[in-house]
């Protein structure tokens, strides 16, 4: 197979199957229970220089739980897929300040955009700045990649970003297909050392359920080679082998549980709770000042000893309450 062209952007991770396999051999699929506290699971799971990629979409199904934890314990120098985020990469940059760098390359898709909500000023700022090597993919890319990844295959071909400048700018490269001869884009596969992902339901053993789209966590998380689950609730083994058909994630992927009641807030849980589109704004608000966003992140992240207690000076259960009866439409109710 001819080579015709090569992207101009570093590729962070070895797209190597036999590599990612010699790992994934040493996993054990044993049936234990994984169920760890959230600051156990980073600090066992998360080491420094690590690749990470997020779940969910933008700021639906995010593991903010463990995002704030990632931040809290000061890890530096991670690589970060930045496929479809948005308050994710907001969090991730928020620990590169006062000469600290959490974030050292991204793999960029959709970042620093919140959406209809406008651009993270400090988002903007890590990313202008230079202190971050960055390497350019569409969203649907990136989603191949993880896909390659997850089918043990060294790349996929497809004919998305062909004729692009994003094309130019990745590390992709275009390549004559051997039977029709026609050009492709040859996206290597990418496997990130860590997952966090946040869930409806999960038992102990870390088999999980996902209630609405997956995105691309049901590839993501057969890519990576360390998963960590945030779950809404534990269910019982049992409950999940009443209906096998609604796992999205089996338990063997699966490094470590943690039970997170609210685990995606400020975002959306589909059939949960709406977004708190007041505390995302108060985010964007601080951020436009230095020390302003530093005062905010000592209060709301730093100074406190856990997500629970995060939650708490958010409103806590009065405030979620009002989160669920906008998601589920309670009349008279969330306003």
């Amino acid at each position: 197979m001819s080579e015709l062209k090569v992207g101009t952007g570093p590729l962070f991770m070895d797209p190597d199957p036999d590599a990612a396999r010699a790992f994934f051999r040493t996993k054990s699929r044993a049936q234990t229970n994984k169920l760890m506290t959230v600051k156990q699971a980073v600090a066992t799971l998360v080491k420094d220089g690590d690749y990470l990629a997020s779940g969910g979409f933008g700021t639906n199904r995010i593991a903010t739980a463990l995002l704030h934890e990632v931040l809290r314990q000061r890890k530096r120098d991670l690589g970060f897929a930045g496929h479809t985020t948005t308050h994710d990469f907001q969090i991730m940059a928020a620990g590169n300040m006062d000469g600290e760098r959490l974030l050292a390359r991204v793999d960029i898709s959709y970042i620093v955009g919140l959406e209809a909500r406008g651009l993270s000023p400090h988002a903007r700022r890590v990313m202008e700045s230079g202190q971050v090597q960055v390497c350019e993919w569409s969203n649907y890319a990136l989603a191949c990649r993880f896909r390659a990844a997850m089918m043990g295959v060294p790349y996929l071909p497809v004919r998305s970003m062909l004729g692009t400048d994003t094309f130019e700018k990745s590390a992709a490269r275009t390549v004559q297909c051997p039977f029709t001869g026609k050009k492709v884009a040859a996206l290597p596969a990418l496997y990130p050392d860590v997952a966090l992902i946040h869930v409806h339901e999960a038992d102990v053993y870390g088999n999980c359920r996902i209630r609405g789209v997956t995105i691309a966590d049901y590839e993501v998380a057969r890519a990576a080679k360390r998963v960590i689950i945030t779950t809404e609730r534990l269910i019982s083994n049992d409950e999940i082998r009443s209906a096998p058909h609604l796992t999205v994630i089996p338990g063997f992927c699966v490094d470590a549980v943690c039970e997170v009641p609210f685990g995606s807030y400020p975002g959306n849980m589909a059939g949960e709770y709406f977004s708190d589109e007041e505390h995302l704004r108060l985010w964007l608000q601080a951020e436009k000042d230095e020390q302003a966003f530093a005062a905010f992140l000592q209060k709301y992240i730093y100074g406190v000893a856990d997500f629970e207690e995060y939650l708490r000076l958010c409103g806590g259960m009065a405030r979620m309450q009002k989160l669920q009866a906008i998601e589920l439409m309670v009349p008279g109710e969330g306003e």
